[in-house]
């Protein structure tokens, strides 16, 4: 494996930005697009547990029913493919149970080797409101998203300025057990959108960063 310059990844990430406004013709090849889903399913979780669900939604009619709950905002329909991002609301003992049978299967061990770890899982998640702690893993799952996107020169515009409970009842979520965090537009950024040439404004790394 030969890892990318540091200087490449500086240079697409002052590339990327929130992009306003697609270009509507320009759609992700599938070869990309594999890639892309790839990077949600490699996205690092808490535990392993993976307590998310990603609709990747490109019906058109869909989409301009989800724009409309979305603050009418353009990115919704004009994108090649608009992600919502879904927290998992069963992950309970049994969810917990499937994990461990699956990481057995995958690492090739026995399932009661991994009793301890389990044992711990299930200690966790009553001492916190898994909802948030699931949200907050959804939140991972965007920045890869976004961050790998832009190393393939997609554009993306994450979205929270959306109405979660109608994006459920769109989707038919709630007989899913899956609940709406946050969206994410992805596609290529209209040559007229006046926001791509605008310098990033950021406070200083001495603000910001700290050492101890």
């Amino acid at each position: 494996m030969s890892p990318i310059p540091s200087t490449q990844l500086l240079t697409q990430l002052q590339w990327r930005y929130a992009t306003k406004q697609f270009d509507s013709t320009a759609k992700i090849c599938p070869e990309d697009w594999a890639a892309l889903e790839e990077s949600l399913i490699l996205t690092p979780s808490s535990f392993g547990l993976q307590p998310w669900k990603f609709i990747v939604v490109t019906d058109p009619a869909v989409r301009e029913q989800l724009k409309a709950v979305s603050w009418g905002q353009g990115q919704v329909t004009d994108c090649s493919h608009h992600v919502v991002f879904a927290i998992r609301t069963d992950v309970d003992q049994d969810f917990i149970q499937a994990n461990m049978k699956l990481t057995a299967e995958v690492r090739g061990v026995p399932l009661d080797s991994l009793a301890g770890l389990q044992k711990v899982i299930l200690g966790f998640l009553p001492n916190v409101n898994v909802q948030e702690w699931s949200t907050r893993q959804a939140y991972i799952a965007l920045g890869n998203f976004m961050t790998s996107a832009a190393l393939i020169g997609v554009d993306t515009c994450p979205m929270e300025g959306i109405d979660p409970a109608q994006y459920d009842r769109i989707l038919g979520l709630e007989a899913k057990k899956l609940k709406t965090v946050v969206a994410c537009s992805a596609g290529y950024r209209a040559s007229g959108d006046k926001y791509a040439n605008l310098k990033k404004v950021r406070f200083p790394k001495s603000e910001i960063v700290s050492a101890v």
